[in-house]
């Protein structure tokens, strides 16, 4: 069985580094790398067809801009590692998406950036690092 480790990805300084870290460690263990970024957002019951059309065309756009600016600059700095690597691209809660995403890949790990939230948002809100710590179906590594 080959390990898969998936890797939380929103092309921030702090997910770079987990994605070095990420490639590091799938090129010593000869596992594949899942590339994932998720895009949060919360279901409306609420609308009116009309709006939930519009909706779906707003959030296809935004996969599209996603995958262009986000996405494949990461692929693309990966292509002469030697590695192979896979890509996902979701809307949802960050930590449960990526639990998803993890389940879905069997996962062995799960690596994340550590992201500079204030302190007081942190504890209202919790941190995706967290809140996936505490959830996720795989270890997780949360890279400073």
């Amino acid at each position: 069985m080959v390990e898969k480790i998936v890797v939380g990805y929103d092309g921030s300084a702090s997910s770079k580094r987990a994605l070095a870290f990420a490639a590091d460690k799938a090129k010593t263990s000869g596992a594949t790398l899942v590339v994932a970024h998720v895009l949060e957002w919360s279901p409306y019951s609420f609308l009116t067809p009309t709006e939930l059309e519009e909706r779906h065309k707003r959030r296809t756009e935004e996969l599209k801009r996603a995958e262009e600016a986000v996405i494949t600059p990461a692929l693309t700095a990966l292509d002469t590692s030697g590695l192979t690597v896979e890509s996902e691209m979701k809307y949802g809660h960050i930590a449960e998406t990526l639990c998803k995403i993890a389940t879905d890949h069997s996962a062995t790990q799960i690596v994340i950036g550590r992201q500079g939230q204030s302190g007081m948002s942190s504890r209202l809100f919790g941190s995706t690092a967290g809140t996936l710590a505490q959830m996720a179906p795989a270890p997780v590594t949360i890279v400073p």
